[in-house]
């Protein structure tokens, strides 16, 4: 816990350091607009549903939190992330709740919210267990939708380190290297586990999901990133 406040009190936290910072920010922001008009088109969202957001992130820059954005009309939003969020209260007016805690257990009741939402947080649960209990979680506590965003690990890009293709290694070889780069948070499992299509059809599997789509973001004519949606069966 400690260590994500230190190194991920911001998504892409490693792109500020870079001198293609802008241009990613860009890239980051068209990206997450386009997230959040395929969650409006896929979970029937309106501004009366009750939404839960799990790993916002506590930051006012203008590419987090796109999807806080996006809902300001609605105040029945909940936030939960592992760290200290409550600055985005300023911004954020319409923000009903805002927890801390463990997205793999909440501690929240079964069908808490309408729609469980999540980006770009599954990648650093850790343990491809830990994984599938993240959504098991988001499960339980959803009363109707789960919608599920995550960077394709087979990217050329990595957009966490901005590295090319050492990503496409065996995770352990993969991990060497970020070490060696001095990218130390980066080359724990804990704290980042890129998923690839099948890593997500297999979650799917062992959590006998019966109702689930996944769709394909791309950019420069490569998937990017992933989204799950799960429809909650009664």
């Amino acid at each position: 816990m400690k260590e994500a406040k230190k190194h991920r009190k911001e998504t892409y936290s490693e792109s500020k350091k870079s001198f293609l910072y802008k241009f990613f920010q860009k890239i980051t922001i068209d990206a997450r607009n386009e997230f959040f008009n395929l969650f409006v088109l896929y979970t029937n969202y309106t501004v009366e549903k009750s939404i839960i957001d799990i790993g916002t992130t506590p930051s006012l820059d203008k590419e987090q939190n796109i999807f806080l954005e996006n809902t300001k009309k609605n105040n029945k939003i909940t936030c939960l992330s592992n760290q200290d969020c409550k600055i985005l209260y300023k911004k954020y007016k319409n923000i009903n709740n805002i927890l801390i805690g463990d997205g793999r257990s909440t501690n929240l009741d079964k069908n808490s919210f309408d729609i469980v939402h999540s980006n770009a947080t599954i990648e650093h649960v850790g343990s491809f267990k830990n994984q599938i209990l993240f959504v098991k979680e988001m499960i339980r506590i959803s009363k109707e939708y789960v919608f599920i965003q995550t960077p394709n690990r087979y990217h050329p890009i990595d957009f966490h380190t901005i590295l090319p293709i050492i990503h496409w290694l065996p995770k352990n070889i993969h991990r060497r290297i970020l070490k060696y780069m001095k990218l130390d948070f980066y080359s724990k499992e804990e704290n980042l586990n890129l998923l690839s299509l099948n890593d997500l059809k297999k979650i799917c599997v062992k959590l006998n999901i019966k109702k689930y789509k996944i769709l394909k973001y791309k950019l420069f004519f490569f998937t990017s990133n992933f989204i799950l949606i799960i429809k909650k069966l009664d």
